[in-house]
């Protein structure tokens, strides 16, 4: 689909983004600000929030920043009330905010794997079920959610992490039976990508660069991911060229799943 053709299907749409102030959330919002959606920011870091936003409204674009932890069920109540406060509307929804909860099933603390179900898995549930019924006020829409092949591969150390992403496949799955056709459901389901989030995750180890060389020269295709390379398809699962796809996963992993 041409670049034209993808800016005048998404041009005036309203789209919440979670996670939105860095990594892939954050080219996901200046992507889709780029074709003139009007979008909804959030995070937690109030300065990272509000340069993104300076950013967007610099370049033309309309965005405001909602700052709140999306593990909360209030944070996400006022994210839809926001967007239809500001916006009139809510037409996509972007899940992509995120916690690392590294540790075993003995040695996971009690808490960090709380907050990692909390943020991961039930964060997604909450903007579901405030964002859904507004969506469903403007006609229908899209929703995308930031997953992981931590959802079908498991990795040593990462117990909550994986939990959490299994547990999300089912999610969309759930979501876009109950509310087709309506509300198209997809996950788009990261490998290694170059965010904050692997370099910090990376840190764990005595050598990091170390760490991602190796790892990129594993991959099929020999480097990490990068952000743009998910916000691209995650600006196809939302266009009317994606208009008969629901409940699907996506993949984009550099080949890392093919890894015996």
């Amino acid at each position: 689909m041409s670049n034209s053709g993808l800016a005048k299907d998404l041009s005036g749409k309203v789209c919440i983004v979670t996670g939105g102030t860095s990594g892939m959330g954050r080219e996901i919002v200046l992507k889709l600000a780029e074709k003139g959606v009007e979008v909804v920011v959030n995070g937690r870091n109030a300065e990272r929030g509000k340069n993104v936003v300076n950013e967007l409204v610099k370049n033309g674009g309309n965005a405001i920043f909602v700052q709140g932890d999306v593990s909360l069920p209030e944070t996400n109540r006022k994210l839809v009330n926001e967007a239809v406060k500001n916006f009139g509307r809510l037409d996509i929804l972007v899940m992509s905010a995120g916690e690392l909860g590294m540790g075993s099933v003995t040695e996971v603390d009690i808490d960090l794997w709380n907050r990692t179900i909390a943020t991961n898995l039930s964060a997604v549930f909450y903007l579901l079920h405030y964002g859904i019924p507004e969506m469903q006020k403007a006609g229908g829409g899209s929703v995308v959610i930031i997953g992981s092949i931590a959802g079908f591969k498991v990795f040593p150390n990462h117990a909550a992490y994986c939990a959490s992403k299994g547990a999300l496949t089912q999610l969309v799955k759930q979501a876009a039976l109950d509310y087709g056709p309506l509300i198209r459901v997809n996950q788009v389901c990261p490998g290694q990508v170059d965010t904050p989030l692997l370099r910090n995750s990376v840190k764990a180890f005595e050598n990091p660069e170390e760490i991602i060389q190796q790892t990129e020269q594993k991959l099929p295709m020999k480097r990490l991911g990068l952000p743009r390379d998910i916000a691209n398809m995650v600006l196809f699962l939302i266009s009317d060229e994606a208009s008969w796809i629901t409940g699907s996963s996506f993949v984009i992993d550099g080949g890392s799943l093919c890894i015996p």
